[in-house]
Order: C-alpha cells, then structure tokens, then sequence
C-alpha cells in the first residue's frame, strides 16, 4: 500500500467521498444484517460495511489487485437524532482530505451545527473520534482506528 503512497490516499477520499458520504445506497449484504457500500476504481476497491442504524459499528476495508491492505473500525452513537443531523453528517464526511483520509476534517461549522474530528498516528496506525454539536449539546459521538494491513 504505502508503495505509492500519493495513489492510495488519493482513491481512498475519492471512495469515501462516493460511498457513504455521497448517500450511496450501497450493494448487496456481504453478510446478514450489514449494510454495505462498494467503490472500486482500477485495482483498488472499498468496502464500508456496518451494522445497526442510531447506534452502529463498522469496517472499512481496502483492497488493492484483491488483497487487503489497509481497514478501519468505528463504532458510533446518537444521542439525539436532530432535525437535518443526517445531512451535517453527510457534508462533513464530504470534507474528507488527504492529510487525513479518516473521516471529516478537524472542525467545520453549519449554522447551529458544529463538527470536530481528532485522531492520532498516520495512514498506518491511527485512532481518533469526531463529534457533532447542535446548539452546543453533544448529540453524536464516533470512535475510529486502524491502518495498514500486513502479511508475512
């Protein structure tokens, strides 16, 4: 993977950016009670599969020529399903950027909506979390980790 390192951030935001972000529908379940959303571009492809709804958790796995080379767990909660919260998600989540491909950026503001997003380490070992305020209360909270995947 990190053999073009340039090539696989830049299909990495262009997959979360036409995935989930973009109210892509998805694919058949890979797996009973997943819903899941497939992007492939050249030898790349990428997986979202996630369970549940208000509370959920998740997986992102992408291959490169078939082969798993790098993942991402989450898992996330919401407290209080505001009125257009689905949408502020969707626009951060469009934010995405290559210094880091994880989720939104690091803060980003909509009206009465705020989002913030931290994290640690690099494309091969990272953690963080994002967050979404409305009106100053918490009402979403998200835990992500992950990075490259290996073989002997």
């Amino acid at each position: 993977m990190m053999n073009n390192e340039k090539e696989f951030r830049d299909f990495l935001v262009e997959a979360k950016r036409n995935s989930y972000a973009s109210g892509n529908n998805g694919v058949a379940s890979s797996r009973p009670g997943t819903k899941d959303i497939l992007y492939t571009k050249g030898n790349y492809s990428y997986l979202d599969s996630y369970f549940g709804g208000l509370h959920f958790s998740g997986q992102e796995i992408v291959r490169l020529n078939e082969t798993a080379v790098w993942g991402m767990n989450y898992h996330g909660r919401t407290a209080n399903p505001v009125q257009r919260f689905p949408e502020f998600l969707l626009e951060c989540l469009m934010l995405v950027c290559q210094d880091a491909p994880y989720r939104g950026p690091a803060s980003h503001r909509n009206k009465d909506f705020e989002y913030e997003c931290s994290w640690n380490g690099d494309l091969v070992q990272f953690s963080g979390e994002e967050r979404i305020m409305y009106k100053g209360e918490e009402i979403y909270h998200l835990f992500f980790h992950g990075g490259e995947i290996a073989y002997d």
